[in-house]
C-alpha cells in the first residue's frame, strides 16, 4: 500500500481541487469577478519581487479541466502501470508536469508565464524519454527543439515588455496594439502559440511524443501541452486584432487541419492516429482564433479536452489488453472482451466527429456556423467543410478494425480480463463527455447564438458528415486488389502519408546539420584532445608515476646503491664548487 500512497494521494487533491474550482466558476460568473491578487515577496533598495494571480471564470474552469482529467489519469495509471518498478518518480514527473500548466494558467505576467511554459517544455521531455530507448530520446530530441523556438520568442516578449516598464501584460494589451506598425509582441506571441501546439512546420513533434507512456499521452493531447498555445492566444487576443501575420495564422491552421486529416488515413499506429487526430482539432482551435472568435475557441479546447483524455484512455486499455500492441490491423472483435471500453471508445469518436448532442456537436456546429456566416472566399470555405468530414473518414475505418472485423493475429491472444480501476477512471471522463457540451455552451455564453442561414448551408455539417462516413465505409472494405490501384499514385500516397514529409524536414535538415556538428564535437573534443589532457590523460600520468613509486619503495639494493652514489657525487660537486 505505501508503494501507491503518493498516487492516492494525488488523485483525491487533484479530484478535490477540481469540485473547488467547478463551484467557485459559477460564483464567479454570477457575480461578475475577476480577483488580481498580488503580494510582495522581496524588497530590497529599489528591486522588489513581487508575485501576481488572475482569477476569472476563464482561468478556473480550465484550472478545474486540468486537474479533473489529471485525477482521472493519475488513478488510472495507478493500474495501467502496477508493474512499473518506480512508481513514485513517475507519479513525481506528471505532477510536475501538471504544476507548470496551472501556473501559466493563473499568470497575468509574461515573466511568470515564461516559466509554466518552459516547465512544459522541459517536463515532457523527461516523459517522452522515459522508456529510455533509442526511438524515445528520438522523439524527445525532436520535440525539445521544437519547442526550444517557442522558448525564445517568450523570451523576447519579455525583454520587449521592459519597454513599458512592467511584464504585467493584462494592464498593456490596449497600448500594445497602436504600439507599432507591425505589432512585434502579437507576432512572436503567436510564432510562440505556434509551436506548442505544433502548427505546421512544427508539427512533427507531436505523433514523435506519443512514445511517453499512454497515460502521459492522454494528458499531453487533451489539456496540457498542446493547448498552451491555444490558451496563450486567447489571453492575447486584442494583440491579434491589428496584427497582420494574423492571416498567415489563418491560412497555415487550415492547413494544418487538411494535413492531419488527410494523414490519419494512412496510420496504422493507434496512439499516432489519435495523435494526427488531435493536431486537426488545433487546427481547428487556431483557425477560429485567427477569425476573432475566442470565446469560441476557448468552449471547442475544453469540450475537445474531455473527449479525447477518454479517447487516449481507451486507446491505452486496448493496447494493454493487446500484449503492448499498437498496430490496429491486428485487431479485430475487441467488443466481445472489452464491452464497457468500446463503449466508451465509440462515444469517444463520435464526440470528435461532431454527433449530435455529444461534446463536439456543440462547438464544432457552431464553428462552422460561424464560419459560414464570415467573409471567405470559396476555396477556403471547400476546404473548411472538407476538413470537417475527414474525422468521420479516418474515424469509420478505425472502429470497423478494432470493433467490426473478425479476429485478427494479436485479438485471439487478448487478455480476457476486465481492469475496474481502468473503468472507473474513464467512466467519470465519459460523463463529462456526455454533458461537458451543453453545460459549458450555458455557462460560456450569455446568450445563444441565433445563427439564420439558408437550409442547404445549415445542413452542410450534416452532408458533409454523412459523405465522410459514406467514404469512411468504402475506405474500409477496399481488400488487396483495390490497393494494388494505389501504385499508380505512389508517390502522392507517400507525400501525404508522411505528414508532408515534415518529419523528415525536422530530422534530416536542419536539426540533423546541429546534432551531426555536436557528435563530432564530442569526438574531436571530448573524446580527443580534451579527453588526453583532462581526465583520461592524467590517469595516465598519475599511473605512470605511481609506478615509479611503488618500485622505488620496494626495498631493492639496487636503488639504495644508486641513490647513495647520486647523493655523493652531489656531495662532491658541491663541495668543490665552493
Amino acid at each position: 500500500m505505501y508503494k501507491y500512497s503518493i498516487c492516492f494521494i494525488s488523485f483525491f487533491f487533484l479530484l478535490f481541487f477540481s469540485l473547488l474550482n467547478f463551484f467557485m466558476v459559477f460564483y464567479f460568473i454570477m457575480k461578475k469577478m475577476i480577483i488580481f491578487l498580488e503580494w510582495e515577496l522581496i524588497s530590497f533598495n529599489s528591486m522588489n519581487i513581487v508575485m501576481s494571480i488572475l482569477l476569472d471564470w476563464k482561468s478556473l474552469l480550465f484550472m478545474m479541466f486540468v486537474s479533473l482529467i489529471s485525477s482521472s489519469v493519475i488513478y488510472y495509471r495507478s493500474s495501467y502501470m502496477s508493474s512499473e518498478l518506480n512508481l513514485n518518480r513517475f507519479i513525481i514527473l506528471v505532477l510536475m508536469f501538471v504544476m507548470p500548466k496551472i501556473l501559466l494558467i493563473i499568470s497575468p505576467k509574461i515573466i511568470k508565464i515564461f516559466l509554466g511554459w518552459k516547465g512544459l517544455g522541459k517536463v515532457p521531455y523527461g516523459l517522452v524519454i522515459y522508456y529510455q530507448n533509442c526511438k524515445s530520446f528520438n522523439a524527445g530530441m525532436l520535440t525539445a527543439l521544437s519547442n526550444r523556438i517557442g522558448d525564445v520568442m517568450i523570451l523576447m516578449v519579455i525583454s520587449w515588455m521592459m519597454n513599458y516598464g512592467s511584464w504585467n501584460y493584462i494592464f498593456y494589451l490596449g497600448f500594445m496594439v497602436n504600439d507599432y506598425v507591425m505589432n512585434v509582441v502579437g507576432v512572436m506571441v503567436i510564432i510562440a502559440a505556434m509551436t506548442k501546439s505544433a502548427q505546421i512546420p512544427f508539427s512533427s513533434w507531436l505523433p514523435a511524443a506519443m512514445a511517453a507512456p499512454t497515460p502521459v499521452s492522454a494528458l499531453v493531447h487533451s489539456s496540457t501541452l498542446v493547448t498552451a498555445g491555444v490558451y496563450l492566444l486567447i489571453r492575447f487576443n486584442f494583440l491579434l486584432i491589428d496584427t497582420d501575420f494574423i492571416l498567415l495564422l489563418f491560412f497555415i491552421s487550415g492547413l494544418t487541419m487538411f494535413m492531419a486529416g488527410i494523414s490519419a488515413n494512412y496510420e496504422y499506429d493507434l496512439k499516432k492516429f489519435f495523435a494526427l487526430s488531435t493536431l486537426s482539432q488545433l487546427g481547428l482551435m487556431m483557425r477560429i482564433l485567427s477569425m476573432g472568435f475566442y470565446d469560441l475557441a476557448f468552449f471547442s479546447l475544453l469540450t475537445h479536452a474531455m473527449f479525447k483524455a477518454l479517447l487516449s484512455l481507451c486507446a491505452g486499455m486496448i493496447i494493454h489488453m493487446m500484449n503492448d500492441n499498437q498496430n490496429k490491423r491486428y485487431m479485430g472483435g475487441i467488443s466481445l472482451y472489452i464491452l464497457l471500453t468500446s463503449l466508451c471508445m465509440n462515444f469517444s469518436n463520435f464526440a470528435l466527429c461532431g454527433i449530435p448532442f455529444l461534446a463536439g456537436f456543440y462547438s464544432s456546429h457552431l464553428i462552422l456556423e460561424m464560419q459560414s456566416m464570415s467573409n471567405l472566399n470559396m476555396m477556403i470555405f471547400y476546404l473548411y467543410y472538407f476538413s470537417t468530414g475527414l474525422p468521420l473518414f479516418y474515424t469509420i475505418p478505425l472502429l470497423i478494425y478494432l470493433m467490426v472485423n473478425e479476429f485478427n493475429l494479436m485479438s485471439t491472444y487478448c487478455k480476457n480480463d476486465v481492469d475496474y480501476v481502468m473503468l472507473k477512471s474513464m467512466m467519470m471522463l465519459l460523463l463529462m463527455s456526455l454533458n461537458s457540451g451543453s453545460l459549458l455552451s450555458w455557462l460560456i455564453f450569455n446568450y445563444p447564438y441565433m445563427i439564420y442561414l439558408p437550409i442547404n448551408l445549415k445542413l452542410m455539417v450534416i452532408y458533409v458528415s454523412l459523405m465522410g462516413m459514406l467514404f469512411g465505409l468504402l475506405m474500409s472494405m477496399m481488400n488487396m486488389y483495390s490497393l494494388n490501384k494505389f501504385l499508380f499514385s505512389y508517390k502522392l500516397s507517400l507525400f501525404l502519408c508522411e505528414m508532408w514529409f515534415m518529419p523528415n524536414l525536422s530530422t534530416y535538415s536542419l536539426s540533423n546539420l546541429y546534432l551531426n556538428l555536436g557528435h563530432n564535437l564530442i569526438i574531436l573534443v571530448d573524446y580527443g584532445w580534451m579527453e588526453y589532457y583532462s581526465g583520461h590523460g592524467f590517469l595516465k600520468i598519475m599511473k605512470k608515476y605511481s609506478g615509479i613509486y611503488n618500485y622505488m619503495q620496494m626495498n631493492n639494493l639496487k636503488i639504495y646503491l644508486y641513490s647513495f652514489v647520486l647523493w655523493m657525487m652531489i656531495f662532491i660537486f658541491l663541495i668543490f664548487k665552493i
